[in-house]
This record gives C-alpha cells, structure tokens and sequence, in this order.
C-alpha cells in the first residue's frame, strides 16, 4: 500500500522531481569544451544549414519527444492545471526512457484555448522528433491532435486517445479468440464518450468490429440518432438507431463492456444481463465500473480488465507509447497511422500468446503466466515488448508510406535488443554465430522448467537441437502443463532405457578401469545424467553440454573432466567470466576453479581465456593483475604474475599481454599512456581480459562488478575441456542464462 508520505518523499530528495538533463558526450578538458560549444559546434551548425535533415545527424532530436499537456483532464484528478500535472509529465518521460530509451522534455502550457496550443506545438517542431499529448480534455483534444496532425511533419500522438484503444485492442482481440467470436459479430458497449471511449470505439472498428454494433453511452445515456443533449460532432460518429437508452439496457445480450468513465458504474445485475463468456474491459482509474471481485462473484465465465495492477489483464498504456514512438522515431516517420497503430496491437496480441520469460513471471511475484483469460496482454517488464511492438510499428510505417527511412527489420531487433542493456547486444552477436551452424547441445536437467523454456528458445533462433536428458513422461507433462512448443524440436533420452547404456557404461569402464572405476561402478555412474550427458559429448552423439542448474560445480565438472577431458596440451581448466557493463564488455579468470595456480597455470590459462575471447569477436588484450606494477613492489605474489606474463609472450608472441600491473591500470588508457607507455597495451585502450593471481582474488573481483558496480555476469564460461562443457550457477532459474551458455557451447563447438 503506497501512502500519500511514501508518493511526496518519492517526489523530494537531494535533486526534486524525477527527470533530469544529462550529457552523452565528455565535457572534461579545454578540447571536450571546445567542440562541445565554441568554436567546434559551430561546424554543425552550418552542416544543418545547408541540408536540413543533418538535424537528426547531429544532435538529440531523432531521440527526443515532447509530451505536452495543459492539465486539464489529468488522470483520476481532472483539470487541475498545467502545473499541477507537471509531476505526471515528468512521469511519462520516465517511462519513455525506462522502456524505450527516449528522450523526452515536458512541456506544460498555460492555457484552455485550443488555438494558443496548437501554434505554441507548431513553433516547437524544429526541437523535436515527436509529439505526446497528455491529459488534455476532450473536445478540445480531437480538434489539438487534428490540426497537428495536419500541420506538422513529425508523429503526434495523443496518449489518452490511442494509448487505452490499442492496448484495450489487443486484450479484446484475445478475448474474443478465446470465447470463439469473430469481431465483426461482436456487440460492444463503450461507456465514457470522452477521448478515450470515442477512439476505443473507432479502433475497435479498424481491428474488424462493425460499426453499428457498437454503442457509446455517456452519463445522459446512449448516445442515439436525434439525441440532442451533451451532444458535440465526435459523439454523433456513434450516434446508433436504437430505442436502448441506459446503460442497463445496452448491456442486456451484450458481448462487450468496454470502460473508460468512473467508479461503480455497473451493478452486477448488468453484468448477469450479458451474453455468455462476457467480455469486461472496465478500464476506470483508480477505481473501475466494476470490480473484479464484483464480477466474478456472479459470474464464473467473464473474461475481465481493468486498470489496476492488483487484478489480472492491466489495461496500462506504458504498453504502447513508448515503444510506438520507438518504430515511429526510428523510420524518421512524419506520422502515425492507423495501420502502424493495428500493427501495435496485433503485436502485442501475438506477443501474449508467446511463453512468457521466467524472470518476467518472478518481477510479477507469480510462479508462471500463460495465455489465457487472466493473461490477455503482456505485461510492461516484459522486455520482448520492445522489440515486438517497434518492430511492428516501423515496419508498418514503412509499408503505409510516411517513413523516411527504410531500415533492415532484421538489424534492426538487434538494435532494439542493445537498447534493452549490453549484455543483450554482446550476446546477440554470439547467438547470431551460433546460427549459422547449430550443433546438438544436451542437457542433463532436461526435466526442469527453466531448461524446457530455454530450449523454446533456442529452437525458436535456431541455434542447437537440444538434448534432453530425463525421465520421458516427466518431461512431456511439464510440456503439456506449460505449452511449451517442443514436441517435434528436441530428443528426450532417458540413460537407463537408452540403446547407448551399454555402449557408454563399458566405454567409462575402459576409460576408468586402471583409475578404480569397476563396470558395475560405471553402469551406476552411467545412470546419472551428467554422466551420461558427457559421455555423449566424449562420443560424438553430442556436440557440446550444459548443466549446473541443480548440481553444484563439482558435482558438474567432475564427471566431463573423467569422461571427456581437457583439451590437447592443456593441464588446467579454468573459469571464465563475461562481465558486461553499459559500455564495456571485460573478461574476469580465473574465478571458479583454481584456488593457487602456479605461473605456468596462469599462464595457461591466460593463453586458454584469450583463444576463447577471440571466437566471440574480441581481439584479447590480457593483463595480469596484481597489487604491484611493473615491479613497484617485490613480493612473490608480483613476481609470479610477472613471471606468467613472461611465459605467454614466450609462447604466443603475437598475443598482446603484459604484467604484473594493478588493476585499474589495466582497465585505464590514460594511466597506461601517460605514466606506463612502456607497457604492450598502452595505446590500446586498456586490457579487456584480467588473469586474477588465484581464485579468491577472481571470485571476490567479479562479484563485487557485478553487485556494486552493475555489471551482467556470463558465466562460468569453462576454457580447457577437449570439448564443450558449460557450468550454470546452480539455483539461478533464468532460462536466459541457459540460453546464453547454450550459445557459448554452440560457437565453442563450431570452433
């Protein structure tokens, strides 16, 4: 329960309010100064001058939006003036750049007249690259939005509209697939005859509902040919022939109940009047027309929305503006359509029909979401939003002809995936190599969910054939249970009925016979399935291995490192981790399995790491990091770093390592340049894979980044086995992470 204390004090602090400005670019000497303002900009300037477009070039405005209110029909609170809706303005713009990374300044103008907002917006335009308009009332907002639309060459959008029509479209698209109706059947009830209900209405009629099955009812009543009062040309679109005239009378038979007015506005006499299977979209903020708890109390066949996170089916707009503007902004589109506006809303309808992402489920506090009539519409932190519903809009844009530019839709997802943070980005290129040659990839937990939904995506990008290891009923049930689309795209294997058994158990025994292993000992270790997913991979009946989520890293490497063993001249294996930052991506080793290694260790695993670093598209450069540089201090942990630095260059002279050195030395170009040029990585920007003196110093670095310092951690990455054996961290239940390193075993086994 939020209190009226908690929302002020979130509202004050050190800096007030919730946005501010912030620079992209550096601002830290005389240069960065001079090429910020005078003289350097001036080059820009004129570059613009003479072609126009070079605006979205050279500075923010292809990334920039304005949301512009006069508060006069602010949410739950009216016309409470321009000021007073501030605090919400400042709120959209963080909600454009929390889940679309745009830009936005608020700008709220002092006036009721419609004309004065208009030519302020107009004058406005060079700044921007769109318009929002927020919490304006209607009619005032139909005739704002109309003749800017007509007026400017940039997309303008007013949220209360459109937001509520295409988010409430796409659950009403659902629902009816769920209740077995076709639209243009469908009889729909809108209550509230304000923006918002007129443009549900309107929507709903270019999704494929007809127009004369719909009924507008306001608060005089339905709105009907001949009526005279609280009439204005916007209501009289649905002035509908009909002796219905209240709103009991509209909802007896009907499909639909959609809206957007006050609280308690329908009785539950109304909502047992309705056809079978009703559909109520009772969308009224704070409080809806009816509760949910009301409906289903005498109904158990509604399908039911409302406003209000604590009910299932969120009608939230946060679904729409940002990522619709995200595809408007990134076609330069002068506009925004019809189609790219059904295009938002058929993409969030498919999107819900999708599995849903288990770190979404657990933002949500819920143990699993699935299509349905308590799941109609995806959920805002659902960060495949932003690449379904950009997508689909700019691609609509283009085809309906107000882009300016045309893009590659392909490049394009994978811009929108390095939106959603680095890690996306880095891995995005990793699965994209896994692409073009997928290998067989097992999994000894092929019974857990998380391991199951991560294969939906794996087959989904095309990737790997999983393996999955476990008990065949057991699987096939959490696949039905949870309608994970796998039945035709994975092998289930369970050790003990499997035709290799045998084959596998006497193969260990032969492996292991002067080692204790007995062949009744090997046909009891051939039953486990780490075992025998290993010995999968040693005989080529699999390409790579994944596991850890429920064994501990022991219990992981124990049976690949007695089956498949380490690679060819290699005497250590050695765990590797991808630390992504916002913009950096360092390599942190060893951290997970050797606790004091020798120089020649390090050094092993140095050349190891950075054999690994270059099949993800890296050109590794390797510092071997102490507390000492370059022989500042003489202490044999120093030396025995400098000592592997030694080795490695010996060894692979090619390869660009130096040490011993600190660490901040080597992540600093400008420690390197200036105080150590001496060194093989000054002048390269510093290194990006740290060999750490032993496993304590790796395990506490890369968790202190990842914790403090906001760092995504990918890993362990194992460097060393002969072939691909990844360890998860046992417990994490993201399928992410298991999509990650099913990716690493792919392209380590295309190597």
């Amino acid at each position: 329960m939020i209190t009226k204390e908690d929302a002020l004090q979130y509202h004050m602090g050190e800096r007030n309010g919730k946005i501010e400005v912030t620079t992209t670019k550096p601002c830290n000497t005389q240069r960065d100064l001079s090429l910020a303002y005078t003289p350097g900009v001036a080059e820009p300037c004129r570059e613009i001058s003479a072609n126009p477009d070079d605006v979205f070039k050279y500075t923010a405005r292809g990334n920039l939006v304005a949301v512009v209110s006069n508060g006069t029909a602010v949410l739950g609170l009216g016309n409470i003036g321009a000021a007073a809706g501030k605090p919400v303005m400042e709120g959209k713009g963080v909600l454009f750049k929390k889940f679309a990374d745009i830009d936005v300044f608020d700008i709220e103008i002092d006036s009721v007249d419609p004309e004065e907002i208009i030519r302020t917006v107009k004058l406005l335009e060079p700044t921007f690259g769109g318009i929002n308009l927020e919490d304006i009332k209607a009619p005032e907002c139909f005739r704002i939005e109309e003749e800017l639309k007509r007026q400017m060459d940039i997309p303008v959008f007013h949220d209360d509209q459109h937001g509520t029509a295409i988010i409430s479209g796409a659950g009403l698209l659902n629902a009816a697939e769920l209740t077995g109706r076709k639209l243009q059947d469908t009889k729909i009830v809108v209550l509230g005859a304000g923006a918002a209900g007129i443009a549900c209405a309107k929507f709903y009629v270019s999704l494929g509902a007809t127009h004369s099955n719909i009924l507008l009812v306001d608060s005089k009543g339905v709105v009907y040919e001949g009526r005279k009062e609280g009439m204005n040309p916007y209501k009289a679109l649905f002035a509908a022939s009909t002796d219905k005239r209240s709103l009991a009378d509209a909802l007896k038979g009907a499909d639909v109940f959609c809206g957007v007015s006050s609280a308690n506005l329908v009785t539950q006499e109304m909502v047992k009047s309705m056809a079978d299977n009703p559909i109520i979209f009772a969308m009224a903020n704070p409080d809806p027309e009816i509760t949910y708890d009301d409906a289903m109390a005498v109904r158990d066949d509604v399908i039911m929305a409302t406003g209000r996170s604590d009910y299932p089916n969120q009608v939230n707009n946060v679904l729409g503006f940002p990522f619709i503007f995200r595809g408007a902004l990134d076609v330069r589109a002068t506009a925004i359509t019809e189609e790219m506006k059904i295009a938002a809303a058929r993409a969030l309808a498919d999107l819900a029909k999708e599995p849903v992402p288990y770190t979404v489920a657990k933002a949500y506090r819920l143990e699993d979401m699935e299509f349905g009539r308590e799941y109609l519409i995806p959920k805002p932190f659902d960060p495949r939003v932003l690449i379904w519903e950009a997508t689909a809009v700019a691609q609509a844009a283009i085809e309906s002809g107000v882009a300016r530019l045309t893009i590659d839709i392909d490049e394009y997802k994978e811009k929108l995936e390095a939106r959603l943070g680095m890690s996306r980005k880095v891995m995005r290129g990793i699965i994209n190599k896994a692409r073009k040659a997928p290998k067989r990839i097992v999994y000894p937990e092929g019974e857990h969910l998380p391991i199951l939904k991560a294969c939906e995506i794996v087959l989904d990008e095309g990737m790997a054939h999983p393996i999955l290891i476990g008990n065949r009923a057991t699987v096939m049930q959490q696949i039905e249970e949870h309608r994970l689309n796998l039945k035709k795209g994975v092998d289930i294997i369970q050790p003990n009925r499997s035709e290799k058994y045998g084959p596998y158990a006497q193969a260990f025994h032969r492996q292991r016979e002067r080692k204790g292993v007995t062949l009744a000992e090997a046909k009891r270790l051939m039953r486990r399935p780490n075992y025998f997913s290993a010995m999968m991979v040693k005989l080529g009946d699999a390409d790579g291995m994944v596991s850890g989520l429920t064994t501990t890293y022991p219990e992981t490497i124990k049976p690949a490192l007695q089956t498949i063993g380490v690679d060819d001249g290699v005497s250590k294996v050695a765990g590797l981790y991808m630390m992504v930052m916002k913009e950096r991506v360092l390599f942190f080793a060893d951290a997970t399995v050797n606790i004091e290694p020798t120089a020649e260790d390090l050094a092993e695993i140095a050349m190891l790491c950075a054999r690994e670093v270059s099949r993800y598209g890296y050109e590794p450069r390797v510092a071997m990091v102490s507390f000492s540089n370059f022989g500042s201090t003489r202490h044999p942990s120093a030396e025995r770093m400098r000592r592997a630095a030694e080795i490695v260059q010996q060894r692979d002279p090619n390869l660009l390592v130096d040490g011993e050195m600190q660490a901040n030395t080597a992540v600093s170009p400008e420690i390197l340049d200036e105080t150590y040029p001496f060194s093989k990585l000054a002048g390269k920007d510093g290194a990006n894979v740290l060999i750490f003196p032993n496993l304590e110093a790796g395990n506490v670095a890369y968790k202190l980044l990842q914790e403090l310092g906001g760092a995504e951690a990918i890993g362990p990455i194992l460097v060393g086995m002969k072939k691909p054996v990844h360890v998860l961290q046992v417990g994490d239940f993201n399928e992410l992470d298991v999509v990650n390193m099913t990716a690493i075993a792919v392209v380590d086994a295309q190597s």
